[in-house]
C-alpha cells in the first residue's frame, strides 16, 4: 500500500540544509493501523506530510498503491490525495461558516461530484459517525468531540484507503479521545488503513503497530504481539 524507501528530506537553512528525515524506510501493508511516536523536532509530522503528499521529498521512492509518486506534480499529488487519502487534524480544520453537512461535502466538490450524490453521500459519512441530526449545526454549535467527528466524516467522505489522522485526541478530554480512537478502531475494522501521529503512549497503544521516530530516523518498529 505505502512504500517508502531510503526517504530523505531536508530544508534549507543560510547556506546550509538541515535534514529532517534521513534514510526512512518503511512498508505499511493495506488494512494496518499504525501509530508514528516520537519527540517534538523528530521528524514525525514531516514524515506524516510526505505519506499524506503534502510536502515533497528530496530523494529516495515513495510508492502509493504501487505507483511511484516521488516526483509527482502537483496535479498529480492533489489527484493522488483526493483519491487514496482522508486526513483528520488536531484542530479540526472545519471551515467556521459552513454547516457540518457542508464542510463534509468539500473533497466531494473537488472531486466534481454532482450536488445531489455530494448531499446523499454527506449524509451518509455524518451517520456513520453518529452525527446525522447535526448536520445543520456549524462549528461553533458543536462540541469538541463533535468537531472531531465531522472532521472523521469528511476524511471519509469520498471512501479513502488510507485515513491520516495527526493528533486527533491532542484537543480533547481522555474520555472524548477515547471515544475518537474506538471510531477510528472500527474504521480500521472496515477495512481503512489507518495511519496515526499521536505523543500519547496510550492513544499509540491502539494501534496494532507502533513506529518511533528520532531525530529524523526510524529506531522503533514493533507490533503489538511484541510490544
Amino acid at each position: 500500500m505505502i512504500q517508502l524507501l531510503n526517504i530523505y528530506k531536508g530544508y534549507p537553512l543560510h547556506s546550509t540544509e538541515v535534514p529532517v528525515l534521513k534514510d526512512i524506510s518503511l512498508t505499511i501493508e493495506k488494512g494496518e493501523f499504525v501509530s508514528i511516536m516520537g519527540p517534538s523536532g523528530s521528524g514525525k509530522s514531516t514524515l506524516m506530510n510526505i505519506i499524506g503528499l503534502l510536502d515533497r521529498i528530496n530523494s529516495g521512492i515513495y510508492k502509493l498503491n504501487n505507483q511511484d509518486v516521488s516526483f509527482s506534480t502537483d496535479y498529480e499529488l492533489a489527484w493522488f490525495r483526493n483519491r487514496y487519502i482522508g486526513f483528520v487534524f488536531q484542530q479540526f480544520q472545519l471551515l467556521p461558516r459552513l454547516s457540518a453537512l457542508a464542510n463534509v461535502e468539500l473533497p466531494l466538490i473537488y472531486a466534481g461530484e454532482k450536488k445531489r450524490v455530494r448531499l446523499e453521500k454527506a449524509h451518509a459519512a455524518l451517520e456513520k459517525v453518529g452525527l446525522a441530526e447535526r448536520k445543520t449545526h456549524y462549528p461553533n454549535q458543536l462540541s469538541g468531540g463533535q468537531k472531531q467527528r465531522v472532521a472523521i466524516a469528511r476524511a471519509i467522505v469520498h471512501q479513502p484507503e488510507v485515513i491520516l489522522a495527526d493528533e486527533p485526541t491532542g484537543s480533547l478530554d481522555s474520555k472524548t479521545g477515547e471515544q475518537i480512537m474506538e471510531l477510528l478502531t472500527l474504521l480500521n475494522k472496515e477495512g481503512k488503513t489507518i495511519i496515526l501521529i499521536t505523543h500519547e503512549k496510550e492513544i499509540a497503544n491502539f494501534a496494532f503497530r507502533q513506529i518511533h521516530v528520532r531525530d529524523g530516523e526510524v529506531v522503533e518498529d514493533r507490533r503489538k504481539n511484541s510490544l
